[in-house]
């Protein structure tokens, strides 16, 4: 793997999403994280309520069930045939959000996520392993950036990408925790609750809604991590809108379905902004689509720089590894505090 990045060349990318740019990804950076189920508004019509909630019971997938909801999001987010890759696309953008002015969209954020299912022993469910790698690109050309000035401090910053190897998670009946980091976020207990996502449905389409909210002692100790870290204690949203066929979810002869993502995450400003315990944080806007294969990749060129420099990326896992980290802690592995007045 380099640490170098060579920026692309080339034109804007017209990213569309249509069933060739269908993803579900892990991104997360750790797009795959832990279950917090949070309810939408009411429907307006009891009727309505009535027809969908029937329509929820089958006839393949009971999503009133913790059953039904794990073979569903596996199928969702991996693929049920444990041969196969599951490959998920994703492309966003990354604002900041800083004190006394509008917030700034200030890079793009686009890459590959692969995943694949390996049983569960001893309890219904699986085992979905995920690496990810994702670039952030500029906003005109989508060249993957390896520097950049902070539109924050003007200053000029080598840009670290997300590479997450791996995001684990277990998909089974009773979510009991959240990530933990490494043994970061240990302390929080949570009870056992049955894993049932937030399911609506509208005429012939499927969504699902589901969010975590994170608050854990960050990897970067801001004592060493002068200028990378935002404080001793990490503050993290994602949120996640999945939508599919429910034609196709309840299709048995299907192991695997296209479906798109609305992912979001608010993080603290990321570290290699070099902007410390400064106030403020980043947004992510992020679409995700699943891909039968590579060649449907919008964007073929991330995938050739991923298969120059990060090979493995290309392929999901094959055994579970641990720990399972997020960016934030990948980064306090593998980089080097940048001293005051360097870059």
């Amino acid at each position: 793997m380099s640490d170098k990045m060579t920026p692309f060349t080339g034109g804007p990318i017209n990213f569309s999403i249509d069933r060739r740019a269908a993803l579900t990804a892990g991104l997360g950076a750790g797009l795959g994280a832990g279950l917090a189920v949070s309810a939408l508004p009411s429907p307006a019509s009891a009727n309505f309520y009535g027809r969908a909630h029937e329509s929820l019971k089958g006839p393949t997938y009971d999503l009133t069930t913790a059953y039904g909801n794990v073979e569903a999001y596996a199928k969702i987010t991996s693929n049920l045939d444990m041969t196969s890759t599951h490959y998920g696309w994703i492309d966003g953008h990354v604002m900041g959000v800083a004190p006394g002015g509008p917030i700034k969209t200030f890079c793009g954020f686009r890459g590959l996520g692969v995943t694949r299912l390996i049983p569960l022993e001893g309890e219904h469910g699986y085992r979905r392993l995920l690496r990810e790698v994702v670039f952030y690109t500029d906003l005109e050309t989508g060249e993957i950036l390896e520097e950049m000035e902070n539109p924050f401090t003007g200053e000029k910053v080598r840009v670290v990408p997300v590479a997450n190897d791996p995001f684990n998670r277990i998909i089974r009946e009773s979510e009991l925790s959240r990530p933990t980091f490494g043994g970061l976020n240990e302390d929080e207990k949570l009870e056992p609750k049955p894993f049932i996502l937030n399911w609506q449905v509208y005429g012939d389409r499927l969504m699902a809604e589901r969010h975590i909210n994170l608050y854990y002692p960050n990897a970067l100790d801001p004592k060493k991590w002068v200028r990378e870290s935002a404080g001793p204690m990490n503050q993290v949203t994602e949120t996640y809108v999945m939508n599919m066929s429910l034609k196709d979810l309840q299709n048995p002869d299907l192991t695997t379905v296209d479906s798109t993502t609305v992912w979001g995450r608010h993080t603290p400003w990321l570290p290699w902004m070099l902007m410390g315990q400064a106030p403020g944080h980043c947004l992510y806007s992020v679409m995700a689509a699943s891909m039968h294969s590579l060649d449907e990749a919008p964007d073929p060129r991330i995938i050739e720089y991923i298969a120059k420099n990060y090979t493995k990326f290309l392929d999901a896992p094959t055994e579970w590894e641990d720990p399972s980290l997020s960016s934030l802690e990948w980064y306090a592995r593998e980089q080097e505090p940048v001293q005051p007045g360097g870059v």
